[in-house]
Order: C-alpha cells, then sequence, then structure tokens
C-alpha cells in the first residue's frame, strides 16, 4: 500500500476527518486486503455501540405513480409498462398491524411523488400509524417537498425522512435527472429535514450512470459535513425501460467498500444492507451486515402489488408472505452470529 493509501485507512480507523484526495485514495485502493482491514474495524466500531443487534423496518411501498421521469428508475413518468397501483389508507393501515404483530416498530412508508397523495392525505395517513402504534417510529421517503409540508408530516408523527441526495456533484445530478428537477432543490429539501428536527437520511447509488471516483469521493465530503443519522447506499441495477437500460450495474465489492467507509466516518449510522445489495448476489445483505450495516427491510406491502415497484431489474422478495419473509431475514442473520431485535431502533447519538 502506498502511504497516502496507508495515512487515508489510519485517518479513518482514527475517525478524522479526510480530505477529497484521501478519499479518492481509498477507493482506488479497492482490493480483498482492503476490504478486509475496513469490515473488520467496522465491524468493531459497530459492536460498540449497537452489539450484534440487527434492526429490522417494515417497508411499505404504497404507490408507484410519479411525476418524475429521472433516467435511471423504472417507475419513472415516462414508463407505460408499468402497471400502476396506490394503497388506500386502510390497506396501509392493515400493513402496519399485521408488521407491528411480526415484531415491528419502524414503518418505512415509500412511494413515487404521486400528486395523489396531497399534504393533508399523508398527514392523515401518518397520524392514523401513530395513534394506532405510538411506540413505533414512522419514516417517510416521499421525495421532495416544501418545508411546510415537511413540518406538516412531523407534526403529524413522522420521525425519520430519507432522502437519497443521488450525488453531490451537480453536473454529474444532471446527467441522472430531467430539467425538470434540480440539485440545489434537493440539497434544500435535506437541510429543511434536518433543521425540522428529523431523523435524516441521504444516500446514493454506486455505481450509477457517468459517475466517477471523484465523484463518490465528493458524496463522501458531503456526509462528512452533513452528517446524517441515516445513508441508504446500494448498487445502481439497470432497468429495462429506461434510457439507462444498457448501463453497466454497480459492483458488490465497490458497495462493501463504502459501507465500511461510511460507518467509520460516522459510528453510530443507521446503514441498511438494502434490497438491491441482496439483488446483485444472493448473500449480498449478508455480506453488507459483515461489512458495517445494522440495518435490513423486509417488505410488508402487499404480495400482489410488490413486483409492481420496480425501480430496477430483478428486485428480489417480491412473492414471500410478511411472515415467511421476515423469517427468512432472522434465519439469514442468526446464520452470521446477528439477532434481529424488536425496537425502533433510533440513531444512538439522538
Amino acid at each position: 500500500m502506498n502511504i497516502t493509501l496507508t495515512n487515508s485507512i489510519q485517518k479513518l480507523t482514527d475517525q478524522k476527518p479526510l480530505t477529497q484526495d484521501e478519499f479518492v485514495a481509498l477507493l482506488e485502493g479497492n482490493s480483498p486486503q482492503l476490504r478486509d482491514i475496513l469490515s473488520k474495524e467496522a465491524d468493531q466500531v459497530r459492536r460498540r455501540y449497537f452489539g450484534n443487534r440487527i434492526y429490522i423496518r417494515g417497508l411499505i411501498e404504497f404507490s408507484n405513480y410519479c411525476k418524475n421521469d429521472c433516467l435511471y428508475c423504472g417507475i419513472r413518468n415516462s414508463n407505460h409498462n408499468v402497471k400502476r397501483y396506490r394503497l388506500t389508507k386502510e390497506e396501509i393501515l392493515s400493513c402496519c398491524e399485521q408488521g407491528y404483530l411480526l415484531g415491528f416498530r419502524t414503518f418505512v412508508l415509500q412511494s413515487g411523488e404521486d400528486p395523489y397523495f396531497t399534504d393533508e392525505r399523508m398527514a392523515d395517513i401518518i397520524s392514523s400509524i401513530h395513534q394506532n402504534h405510538p411506540d413505533s417510529a414512522i419514516t417517510l421517503s416521499l421525495g421532495e417537498h416544501s418545508k411546510d409540508s415537511y413540518e406538516l408530516f412531523f407534526k403529524a408523527g413522522a420521525d425519520r425522512y430519507l432522502l437519497r441526495h443521488e450525488t453531490a456533484d451537480e453536473k454529474h445530478y444532471h446527467m441522472l435527472h430531467p430539467d425538470s428537477m434540480s440539485y440545489k432543490n434537493r440539497m434544500q429539501c435535506l437541510k429543511n429535514l434536518k433543521d425540522l428536527g428529523y431523523q435524516t437520511g441521504c444516500g446514493f447509488m454506486v455505481g450509477s450512470p457517468f459517475q466517477t471516483i471523484e465523484m463518490l469521493a465528493s458524496d463522501l465530503l458531503f456526509i462528512q459535513e452533513f452528517k446524517p443519522h441515516m445513508i441508504g447506499i446500494g448498487p445502481f441495477i439497470s432497468h429495462t425501460d429506461t434510457p439507462f437500460s444498457d448501463k453497466e450495474n454497480g459492483t458488490l465489492e465497490d458497495t462493501l467498500l463504502l459501507i465500511s467507509i461510511l460507518r467509520l466516518m460516522q459510528p453510530t449510522l443507521l446503514l441498511p444492507a438494502t434490497t438491491a445489495l441482496g439483488t446483485i448476489s444472493p448473500n449480498g445483505r449478508e455480506l453488507g451486515i459483515l461489512a458495517g450495516a445494522n440495518v435490513v427491510m423486509p417488505n410488508l406491502s402487499p404480495v400482489a402489488i410488490r413486483k409492481q415497484y420496480s425501480l430496477y431489474d430483478n428486485k428480489i422478495c417480491t412473492g414471500d408472505e410478511s411472515a415467511q419473509c421476515i423469517q427468512c431475514m432472522k434465519q439469514r442473520m442468526e446464520k452470521i452470529h446477528f439477532t434481529i431485535v424488536i425496537d425502533r431502533g433510533d440513531c444512538p447519538s439522538l
């Protein structure tokens, strides 16, 4: 290993801020040896705050309508091959009820940016979940909204909000999104969420089209400064019905390295081993946990609609009943000596 890489590893494991060049050195130095070093360090750091506990989130994908036309996304507005659906309020509450009985204490409401779900409709749904399950956390992943909208959701009972920033490079952002979307607005939304008191999450796709190592280093610099409570990263996986259908997918190896780096940067992060990671590798989620992740998100959506929430091709976990899904996840985690816990799973620093 060269001196720059050795120094970068030392600073990272000492939890000192890194420069752009030092992040680049880590990313360029990706190798089995480096991943092994950092995953062992990340595991120690994670165990210091979380032990061998893994938090579960019940994911409810309640609408695949979206007004946006992001070039990488399978539910983009102009994809007419998607069978669109919306869950009713009653169906969403039923998913939460079933999830609660299975041991979930965080519900993640995710959708495209669907104008049907007005602020008032969403606030009503959030409030009802909060009243029914006051000991549970509510995470939203609904895209970009005004600060007033976010405040309304927060007052209704939402605790967390995940809004992937996608990239911290403005030019790259415009390569991935239509002209109607704004990098500055995306970043302002994240600031607004944090200012309002949400446990705030950002994130990016690993290996997204046109992404360079320097761009990834900029993502890490942004996260180092922003200090989110959660980070959602996963490999880019192309979708047949998008302009990026022929683009190369992100890799397991790059994603695992980044999970370890993020854990060492911010020891108390809530960091999922994502479905996308499990899609590109049969044991991808387990490897993500071993690299430093501490969250998994089984799907609570009705089985009949899961295949329609297709952000990318070959998405896993579209067929199991919720009870089967959680039992499978428990067994998978136990095999690598981790335990799924019934807990809200808040960020320890809060």
